[in-house]
């Protein structure tokens, strides 16, 4: 969804913008990752009429064996119900961290069955850089019941990653940055490199599907070639993964954006293959 699409409906009803924003670091030395809320964020100026959501806290399962991890159909429909969004209404997600937060949003809902939602295409960046309404006022609550429908073709495990490593009809799409790809970064997952033979379409960062500029995805034109550079466009089957499924959501939020329809994500990511005995490449 572009702004202009967006603020002349930001009174409707039946609409729900929701800011998704968590700030992710690593230290530079250890690697060790680090979480913080977009709460204060939202406090401090959101788009009007938006809600906030905490991917890490609301979004993921109640005991995870891994960053993120999606969470069972009945909390999620709680958490959704939460956020005032019911089975007919239509959602905007937004974030300011280049579209990924959003994108992960967009995938779990889609993977519990619900495709009307949009992300909001650059984000908080973008909205703010265009001058338009920001607000500090809390919307009032809405009542709503949110009824899953999983579809677990969209989620990939790792025992689906491993069978896809000798299956030619299947692309793996590693979507963190080179350096995390190649093995060359601080080690953040356990060990470094990539499952193999995965190619690299990173979503942030160098070469990204995201513009670094205005946050923004990149053309379609643009974006199909980057895909298909990389060999993946003609694949019968996609399965996307980063370090948590973050990065993997906003690559599988791109294919879609190109009409590629049988795309997974690996939930685990390399948070869960980094720590296990499965097979590893650097390059």
């Amino acid at each position: 969804m572009d702004p202009d699409w967006l603020e002349p409906r930001l009174h409707e009803s039946d609409l729900r913008v929701v800011d998704c924003t968590l700030h992710l670091s690593f230290d530079p030395e250890t690697g060790a990752r680090h979480t913080e809320s977009g709460r204060a964020d939202w406090d401090a100026s959101h788009i009007p009429g938006s809600v906030y959501v905490n991917v890490q806290e609301d979004l993921t399962a109640a005991d995870p064996d891994f960053p993120y991890q999606r969470p069972s159909p009945a909390r999620f429909a709680d958490a959704m119900a939460s956020l005032g969004i019911s089975d007919d209404t239509r959602v905007v997600l937004y974030d300011r961290a280049r579209n990924s937060w959003a994108a992960r949003v967009w995938w779990l809902l889609r993977s519990f069955g619900f495709d009307r939602a949009g992300i909001l295409n650059g984000g908080w960046e973008r909205w703010t850089a265009d001058g338009r309404p920001t607000s500090t006022d809390r919307p009032e609550e809405r009542d709503a019941t949110f009824t899953p429908d999983p579809h677990p073709e969209l989620v990939a495990d790792k025992e689906q990653v491993q069978a896809a490593i000798e299956d030619e009809a299947c692309s793996l799409v590693n979507a963190l940055r080179p350096a995390d790809f190649d093995g060359s970064n601080v080690v953040k997952y356990g060990r470094p490199g990539h499952v193999p033979g995965s190619v690299n379409v990173p979503a942030v960062g160098e070469s990204a599907i995201v513009d670094a500029a205005d946050q923004t995805y990149l053309p379609r034109d643009a974006l199909r070639a980057r895909f298909a550079d990389a060999g993946v466009t003609e694949s019968e089957r996609v399965i996307t993964y980063c370090g948590g499924g973050i990065a993997a959501s906003s690559a599988a939020f791109a294919l879609h954006l190109l009409g590629v329809e049988n795309v997974a994500v690996y939930d685990g990511s390399m948070a869960e293959w980094g720590r296990t005995d499965l097979p590893i490449e650097t390059d």
